[in-house]
């Protein structure tokens, strides 16, 4: 059972929601309009997953005795978007292991491939396979393990959709495969193969998951749900931005998932809900959502149970939006533009125009004038956009005292900013500020890499990928005229540092 306090919202949107969760707890895939009914028609089941999941239980359970008889110690997930933040949710909440390689960051790749794997298991996520950061994250694991002597066979899981090409290469190579259902969505499988598969090797018991997602979605069609006062609540106006606080809780992490939820999801034809993850609830000029009781608005429940509430919260929001929840009409953009770039580099490497400004440690490329760090950054929201986007392509785990940037602006612009890893950012709030509200301010870092790796059978490595998914998305934002700036690091510490230093004056 989910508990809420705090939401509010209008008696007619209540009223309105009543009256369709029925037909979304039967799979109705003209809610969202004709233009969504085909998309919804395939993407409803992970409305049923909290039961049909249970179906994969033995899979699971002989996979992981396969696992410990190889004798794993180490789990990596390689995956993005949905097929990577709920595993990396429920690893931290169930306090066991994992790492999730969800970058293209060079320096980010060598931290996880540049060691003995012989007691290592890597599980590949991909609905398709296709997804340039999972396959070139697949070429290098098999290019590792072959020059370690390692056979892949017993050092790689695929979860994939049946049929698609990825599942087609593992079959033929012999890999261990685990079928999802193709009807869900990536953003909604948290409760499919892909957030199941990783969670069992590593040993959480996920009948727990499920048994509370089941208990908590009876409730989700009765009157006046928790699922239908939050999602009414969400659509107002007061809300249209709206913090996530998990520090503290029993669900470590859930806010990063909840943030690609209801980005993608939302943020399209010029509307959406964005979330803001924060470091604390307190001193926000927008509502708080807490996990522990500790704000005016909480939901407190499992974590299986959050998984299949917010999915529904999502779904319903969704249509008092009128916007098509399954679909990512903008995601496919950047991908397009990076294959772009990187077809346009094959003999000439990165190329980068000219920085406007530089100081020891960074260089600075932005469509307006300035003669210090703090000059740019000020510039960022000078005009008052509606929300600030930082979006930094850098090494998670390693360059993590950037995301203090995110506080400092928001505390200095009086604005709701956003914090995003790249390119993982791009499948979740990329797609909002590309296709949400037309109010967007945006902040890209990138840095030099202090290490290159290589992506088997390609002509470029992962310190040109990262580079071609970030300019890439420069130039999809640059196009719709947005106010963009690019801080390159030339020294990735100091280069932060510096950030910071000139953050606190502003």
């Amino acid at each position: 059972m989910m508990k809420i306090k705090g939401f509010n919202p209008k008696s007619e949107n209540v009223a309105a929601l009543n009256l369709i969760t029925p037909r979304l707890a039967a799979k109705d895939s003209t809610l969202w309009g004709d233009a969504a009914k085909a998309e919804a028609a395939i993407r409803l089941n992970w409305i049923d997953l909290p039961s049909t999941s249970r179906d994969l239980l033995p899979v699971l359970d002989a996979l992981s005795a396969w696992s410990r008889e190889i004798g794993h110690k180490e789990f990596v997930l390689c995956g993005m978007g949905g097929s990577s933040l709920a595993p990396e949710v429920i690893a931290a909440t169930f306090k066991k292991s994992l790492t999730v390689l969800d970058s293209t960051d060079p320096d980010h790749v060598a931290a996880v491939l540049s060691h003995n794997l012989s007691t290592t298991c890597f599980v590949i996520g991909s609905k398709s396979g296709s997804t340039i950061e999972t396959a070139s994250q697949k070429l290098a694991v098999e290019a590792e393990l072959e020059k370690q002597g390692l056979d892949p066979r017993n050092h790689l899981v695929v979860v994939t959709d049946p049929g698609s090409p990825l599942d087609q290469q593992a079959r033929s190579a012999g890999l261990r495969i685990v079928n999802a259902d193709p009807n869900v969505g990536g953003r909604f499988s948290a409760l499919s193969a892909f957030g199941l598969t990783p969670a069992a090797l590593i040993g959480v018991d996920v009948s727990v998951l499920l048994d509370d997602a089941i208990d908590a979605a009876s409730t989700f069609t009765h009157p006046d749900s928790s699922a239908v006062i939050v999602a009414a609540s969400l659509v107002e106006s007061s809300m249209q931005y709206v913090g996530f606080s998990d520090r503290g809780s029993n669900v470590p992490g859930l806010s990063e998932w909840i943030e690609q939820l209801i980005a993608e999801s939302t943020g399209k034809d010029e509307k959406g809900i964005l979330p803001v993850v924060v470091e604390s609830s307190h001193d926000a000029s927008y509502p708080i959502i807490t996990f522990d009781g500790s704000s005016s608005f909480s939901v407190e429940g499992s974590l299986g149970g959050h998984f299949i509430f917010w999915e529904w919260v999502t779904a319903l929001a969704s249509y008092l939006l009128k916007v098509d929840p399954f679909n990512q009409p903008n995601v496919t953009e950047a991908k397009e533009k990076t294959g772009a770039l990187l077809e346009r580099w094959k003999n000439s490497g990165v190329v980068s125009p000219q920085p406007v400004f530089e100081s020891e440690n960074i260089a600075v490329f932005a469509g307006t004038s300035g003669s210090s760090i703090k000059d740019f950054l000020h510039h960022a929201f000078a005009h008052k956009p509606g929300y600030i986007a930082l979006m930094a392509y850098l090494h998670r785990g390693a360059d993590d005292s950037i995301m203090e940037l995110r506080s400092l602006i928001e505390k200095a612009s009086t604005t709701p900013t956003t914090f995003g890893w790249g390119p993982r950012f791009l499948h979740s709030t990329g797609q909002f500020h590309k296709g949400g509200p037309r109010v967007g301010s945006f902040i890209q870092i990138t840095g030099v890499s202090e290490k290159a790796w290589p992506i088997k059978g390609k002509n470029y490595g992962f310190e040109t990928l990262v580079m071609a998914q970030a300019l890439g998305d420069n130039e999809a934002l640059s196009a719709r005229e947005y106010p963009i700036v690019r801080f390159h690091l030339k020294n990735r510490v100091a280069g932060i540092s510096e950030l910071l230093a000139a953050a606190r004056s502003l």
